[in-house]
This record gives C-alpha cells, sequence and structure tokens, in this order.
C-alpha cells in the first residue's frame, strides 16, 4: 500500500510540475489588425519599367521571327490601398509600351497597297540582315496588387494581377544592311516605312506580376489580335521578362 501511495504521489508531483510549466508558456501572439496599419511614409506613386522577350501566338509558319525580339514598358501608377487591409492595394496609371518584332530574311509590307499585310520570304535573294517591325502604344495600366509586408514593401514579396488598355501610336518597319542571297553586303543603308492601316487601333492585354523587393518577373498576353480581322494572320502579342517597380 506504501508503494501505491508513493508511486501516486510521484505521479500528482509530474502533473502539477507539468502544469506549472505549460502555465509559463507566453501566449500565442494576437493576429494582427490590419485596420489599423498606417502608410503615411510610404509613396503613393511610383514608376514601373518592363523589359521583355516579345512574340506572337497564333503565328503561321510563315511568319519567321528571328533573334530577341524585345519590348519596354515604362509606366507612372498611382497606389490606393485598402483602408480594411492595406496588404491590398489597386494602381492605375499611364506610360509607353514598345514592341520590336525581328524577322529572319522576310519583310512586313506596312505601307504597301494589298488588301491584306503581306510577308513576303526573301530567302535565297537579297535580303535585310537586320528587319523588325515597330510597335508603339500609349498604355493605361491596371493593377490589383497583395504586398506580404506593406509597411516594408521594400524588402517584402509583392504579386498583381491586372490589365493593360493600350492606344496604338505608331507601326513601322525597319531594315538595315541589305545582303545578297550568299549573305554578302550590297549595301549598308537603313530602309524605315511606316503605316497603321493593318493593325488594331486599341489593345487589351492581361498582366501578371511576381516581385522581391525591387526586382521581378511579368508577364502579358494581349487578347485582342495585334493585326485587323480580314487583313492578316491573327496574331496575339505575348512578353514575359524582368520588371523594375517600389510598389
Amino acid at each position: 500500500m506504501n508503494k501505491f501511495f508513493a508511486v501516486l504521489l510521484v505521479l500528482l508531483t509530474s502533473v502539477v510540475a507539468f502544469g506549472q510549466k505549460d502555465s509559463t508558456h507566453p501566449a500565442k501572439p494576437a493576429k494582427k489588425d490590419w485596420s489599423k496599419v498606417l502608410l503615411g511614409n510610404r509613396s503613393a506613386d511610383h514608376l514601373m519599367m518592363q523589359f521583355g522577350y516579345d512574340n506572337w501566338a497564333g503565328r503561321p509558319d510563315t511568319i519567321r521571327t528571328n533573334g530577341f525580339s524585345r519590348s519596354f514598358n515604362l509606366y507612372f501608377l498611382f497606389d490606393f490601398p485598402f483602408k480594411s487591409d492595406p496588404r491590398i492595394s489597386v494602381a492605375a496609371g499611364l506610360g509607353f509600351g514598345c514592341s520590336n518584332i525581328f524577322f529572319d530574311k522576310q519583310q512586313v509590307l506596312v505601307a504597301a497597297l494589298n488588301p491584306t499585310l503581306a510577308f513576303p520570304d526573301n530567302t535565297g535573294s537579297d535580303h535585310f540582315k537586320k528587319y523588325k517591325l515597330v510597335a508603339t502604344y500609349l498604355d493605361v495600366p491596371l493593377e490589383l496588387r497583395y504586398a506580404f509586408d506593406p509597411e516594408h514593401s521594400n524588402s517584402s514579396w509583392k504579386l498583381a494581377v491586372g490589365a493593360k488598355v493600350g492606344a496604338l501610336l505608331s507601326t513601322y518597319t525597319k531594315g538595315k544592311t541589305l545582303q545578297n542571297n550568299a549573305n554578302q553586303t550590297l549595301n549598308n543603308y537603313i530602309e524605315k516605312e511606316s503605316s497603321k492601316k493593318y493593325f488594331n487601333g486599341t489593345s487589351l492585354a492581361a498582366t501578371i506580376r511576381v516581385s522581391y523587393g525591387v526586382f521581378g518577373v511579368y508577364g502579358q498576353y494581349q487578347v485582342t489580335p495585334f493585326i485587323k480581322t480580314n487583313y492578316g494572320p491573327p496574331v496575339y502579342p505575348f512578353a514575359f521578362g524582368i520588371v523594375l517597380s517600389g510598389l
């Protein structure tokens, strides 16, 4: 019997000690009330620069792109955080976008009188060493953003999805260094032709962005065709690359 009470006493002592140990554990921190976070020191506007690789979805095999087709976008945006949760914000702005699509021994006759946009193949004949189609836009970007730590956005992960509406400012081609079929230089002159008649005057693109601090990556896909219906193949520009942005 004495042994029984001795074991029971040890168990009770252990339970009490364990309970006392648990009582010393700090309570779980209260969930942060984001509605009380103030972002008064954070700028409400910022620049966003994008540099990316460009191409056309839906491009037929008869259109041969070549080299590093690329784009550059520069936007100025205003950021409007939600009062209930400043991790979420909406941004809108204005800026310019420029796309450069390079072609392989092929021309794009933007200034011709053809009923449709022609892409003549110059393989085996005189051609330009470098040839590109350039499109410039006045863009209105819109974003829905999420910052994991809006109080320290320069050291926080950030996500953004949105859309971009563009007004076509110009389209032109530029050919440089005329060569023969043996790739020998015939002339070092530069040829430029400009016309917007084959291309849609407005564009709509879906956008996505992931950043840490000021550096990130982005992607965009134009949901409206670049070339007008019945004026050429229905191609849809897309791009992805790097982005520099404070928010």
